[in-house]
């Protein structure tokens, strides 16, 4: 009996022998594959961790280019364009060099915002002070901007209109004594080194204020420049009959985009790269209308509009241009 009790204890022991090994097999095995997972894991994380660094670190480097190229550009003696945020109006301040020019100031409310704005940019007199037309969203703010600026020449289309904010303009005009200059269509003014050329108005218009709108072309260098205050379809084809080049690299979008203006033919001939639109947000007037926005995007225009934006100031070295 003790020989065959014997026998089952050792095949026992043997058994449980191999059944530990297989176990510490199978533990090995599961450590060795955990071990391998969490390096790959790790490892492609941290793949994922650098290609984030290095996009991150791509577009921090592409900001501060572009920062370092604005900051160089505005170093040199060039031309900056500023589309100043009146909301729903039109203002804009150009500067080249030491020399300042002002087309339009605003409504009624604005004057003192656009003459702030002016005396930040170290702007202390005006070579040139342009009304457009007389509507009180443009001219609104021109009786402050004369009185406390010097401006050596002002020009206003030869339109006369019955309403306080054109009176308060003539009153401000004849308090600093200034006599107005009749825009008159081929005529070229000097602003430092560049130069404009008036494009409109070309006709009589009755009542149709908005097409007598003082139209010029900025030129500086190879760059320019088209503004158009609130001129309409109407205008625009006298603009064209004139002769005038039109071509531009930036136009000023007529009657902050109404459907009234920006006439097919007339962007063709312009044929901008940059236009830009000044309107208030969400004006009674749903400017800009979608026919202007459709058009617009269709010729493949990049469009900069005041309402979203804020203050516009485009920067020519008379070869290239920027848009901060």
């Amino acid at each position: 009996m003790r020989e065959y009790n014997r026998q089952p204890q050792k095949r026992n022991k043997v058994r449980c022998k191999k059944q530990k090994e297989f176990l510490l097999f199978l533990f090995l095995v599961v450590f060795i594959m955990a071990g391998i997972f969490v390096g790959n894991h790790v490892s492609l994380q941290e793949k994922e961790n650098r290609k984030t660094d290095k996009a991150e670190d791509k577009t921090a480097d592409e900001q501060e280019s572009e920062e370092n190229t604005w900051q160089d550009l505005q170093k040199q003696e060039g031309l900056e364009v500023h589309f100043v945020d009146v909301g729903q109006g039109d203002a804009t301040l150009i500067i080249c060099g030491e020399h300042a020019m002002l087309i339009d100031a605003g409504d009624n409310n604005k004057g003192t915002a656009v003459q702030y704005y002016l005396q930040k940019q170290g702007v202390t007199k005006l070579d040139y002070l342009i009304g457009t037309h007389p509507d009180a969203d443009h001219i609104g703010g021109l009786d402050v901007i004369i009185t406390k600026f010097d401006c050596n020449r002002i020009i206003m289309p030869e339109v006369q209109r019955d309403m306080a904010t054109y009176r308060d303009v003539i009153d401000a005009m004849e308090y600093k004594q200034y006599r107005n200059t009749r825009p008159m269509v081929g005529t070229q003014y000097f602003l430092g080194d560049a130069v404009f050329t008036v494009v409109a108005p070309v006709g009589n218009y009755g009542e149709e204020y908005n097409n007598y709108s003082v139209g010029i072309l900025l030129t500086y260098g190879e760059n320019k420049f088209l503004f158009t205050g609130d001129a309409e379809r109407m205008a625009e084809y006298d603009m064209l009959q004139t002769g005038i080049d039109l071509s531009a690299d930036v136009l000023k979008v007529g009657h902050h985009g109404s459907s009234d203006s920006t006439s097919k033919s007339f962007l063709e001939a312009v044929s901008p790269k940059y236009a830009v639109i000044s309107c208030g947000a969400d004006n009674d007037y749903g400017h800009p209308h979608r026919r202007t926005m459709d058009i617009l995007e269709e010729s493949g225009i990049a469009v900069y509009r005041t309402d979203e934006l804020g203050d516009i100031v485009f920067y020519s070295d008379g070869q290239n241009i920027m848009v901060n």
